[in-house]
Formats: structure tokens, sequence, C-alpha cells
């Protein structure tokens, strides 16, 4: 049993989905403090050959309330119209702009203002479309101690849901001791994209951008194969 924990993210980069792609479990965080500044609700496209953040409006309540407490602006669907103006425009050039569009509207359209209920219902849409199968499962309903911290809610997780492999993004490769995992009867493993580029505009490459960008420049069967194939484990 392979399985992944993440917050919640906006749109997030391909490395994301190809995380979800490569376990059998999937675990989003919706009982954990929602952070500024972070990618829970923002991310990054390509607006006049430069990356540029867009970001879901937050209604203003608790820095201290869980993801699964907060909920979009009061004004979001007319800022969700800017929003979805900002991106066309961006993109209405991209060769597969009528595609991605089509799938960014069943996004936007959707009418639960809460935040994480929002991103969730996001994130389930990408994966359907992409074709990836992996369960995702929201933490809440797993039989775990919430209130460990780091790596002990981790192993927590794990153990309720008989994880035998934990796949991290390798940008947490410092955030975990792998004997502590080991002692546990735990494989982990951390998870690399291996250099995925593609043309954008016939411009140099801007990497780490939301999954809009890989599906503006892409067919699906190829973003397919990057899912798949361009990434190690290790």
């Amino acid at each position: 049993m392979k399985v992944a924990i993440m917050q919640p993210y906006f749109l997030p980069y391909i490395g994301y989905f190809q995380l979800i792609n490569t376990v059998d479990i999937f675990v989003v965080y919706d009982n954990i403090e929602y952070t500024k500044k972070g990618w829970i609700n923002r991310n990054r496209i390509l607006v006049n050959n430069k990356p540029e953040y867009i970001s879901l409006p937050i209604k203003k309540a608790s820095d201290f309330l869980n993801v699964r407490d907060r909920y979009l602006s009061d004004n979001w669907f007319n800022e969700r119209v800017k929003l979805k103006n900002k991106i066309k425009e961006s993109y209405r050039k991209a060769p597969y702009y009528s595609e991605t569009i089509q799938i960014l509207d069943k996004i936007f359209d959707y009418k639960d203002i809460n935040l994480f209920n929002f991103i969730y219902h996001s994130l389930k849409t990408i994966c359907n479309h992409l074709d990836i199968e992996t369960p995702l499962i929201v933490s809440s309903s797993i039989d775990y101690d919430n209130s460990l911290k780091s790596q002990e809610k981790v192993l927590d997780i794990c153990k309720s849901l008989k994880t035998e492999v934990y796949i991290n993004p390798i940008g947490g490769v410092d955030l975990y001791d792998k004997s502590t995992f080991f002692s546990k009867g735990i494989d982990i493993k951390f998870l690399r994209s291996d250099n995925v580029t593609y043309t954008q505009f016939n411009k140099e490459f801007i990497s780490s951008l939301s999954i809009i960008d890989v599906l503006m420049f892409n067919d699906l069967k190829t973003v397919k194969h990057v899912l798949l194939n361009q990434y190690i484990t290790k």
C-alpha cells in the first residue's frame, strides 16, 4: 500500500499530480490550519511570458481556523469572472486553450464556496480529466490523532491506512527521518519531477507553473505520458 499526504493546493503544478498518480491512496488534509502565502489558495500562471500569481479570494476570519472552516469571499461569484478572464486572456493563443477552458469552467462554476470543498473538487476534476484513478481521501475521515505534529502525525495516518510505502515530494527530504519510518515497518521514498519541459509560446521555458499551463500547451496524451514517466522516486 503506497500512500501520499498533502495539503490541498489550488491548481497545483504537475508534480502534485505525479504524486497522486504514483500512490494507491492520496490523503488531502482538511483539518489543518490555513496558512497565508502558501499554495492553498494561489498558484502561478504565464502572463505576458512571465510567471504571475493567481489567487482565490478568502473571506476574512481567524488565522487559526482549519482549511475546512475557511470560505471564499462574499464577492467570489463576481471575482471568479475576473479570474477566469485573466486566464483566458493569458492563454487564448495556446494550442490547447479550448479543451483546457472547458475543464476550468467545471472548476470555477462549482457552487460550494467552502475553501476546502472547492479545492478538493478542482483536484478531482483534473484527476478525472487525466484518467488518474487514485482515491482522494479526506484526512478528517481517517482515524488518527490530529493533535500530533509533523512526522508523528504522518506516521499515525500511515499506521491507520496500513501503509507499506510513504511517498513525499523531494522538497520534504529533510523533514522526515527514514530510520523512524523503517522502525514502524514503513519504507519512505521521495518523488522528484524529472526535467518536465515543453514549448510555451516559443519563449524561454518557465518551470513549476500551475497545471493550467501544462494543459494549455500539451495534448492530453502527452500530459499522461509526462505523469506516468517523467519523475523518479528514491
